[in-house]
């Protein structure tokens, strides 16, 4: 249980306590399916503190109940944070469910959303999300196509020639080598 808190408080730690008290909370409730304490971890990956937002993070990932449509709920909200998170969470849970709202999100207005989300599907080893893919690798934002280019990689997508020589005008190392890697599983597919 969580350790002699009643359920009430819990709310009022994760709302006005210390990073302390809440992380010390939050260690606590990877075992609930309670509504109200769901949406207030959620709600977690918005605060200040990057250790709450952290531990907000693994409690939504250790959660064995069935909290899919919380987490679903979370992909409206107004916080980039909540909403990029979000989207990790339900990919490291291994949620294929929500793949349809992760690819809606790679259309997102905030980079790091649309980052998080195309990565998601590609940890995901989503299947017919190769339009959401393509939009990303022609992204204004670098790691946007990064992470697409990462997700084509993970789920066997070819790179047209012609994409792959409009990504490396970006003269960024990173995305060389990710453009390596994304030739060679090509290659060693046909192959």
């Amino acid at each position: 249980m969580i350790f002699n808190i009643e359920l009430e408080n819990v709310a009022k730690i994760l709302e006005v306590g210390s990073s302390e008290e809440k992380i010390r909370v939050l260690e606590s409730l990877t075992n609930t399916d309670d509504a109200q304490i769901i949406q207030k971890v959620v709600s977690m990956l918005d605060d200040d503190s990057i250790k709450v937002r952290g531990e907000a993070f693994s409690c939504l990932v250790l959660n064995e109940k069935d909290i899919l449509q919380f987490l679903i709920q979370s992909l409206n909200s107004p916080s980039k944070n909540i909403r990029g998170f979000g989207v990790l969470v339900l990919a490291n849970r291994g949620e294929l469910g929500a793949v349809p709202e992760i690819s809606r999100l790679t259309a997102d207005e905030h980079p790091m959303v649309r980052a998080c989300a195309v990565g998601a599907l590609g940890h995901l080893n989503a299947q017919d999300v190769n339009a959401s893919i393509r939009r990303c690798l022609t992204d204004p934002d670098m790691e946007v196509k990064k992470s697409a280019i990462k997700a084509a990689i993970d789920i066997g997508e070819s790179l047209s020639e012609k994409t792959i020589q409009e990504i490396l005008q970006q003269k960024d190392s990173e995305v060389e080598k990710l453009v390596e890697q994304a030739r060679n599983s090509q290659k060693s597919r046909h192959a």
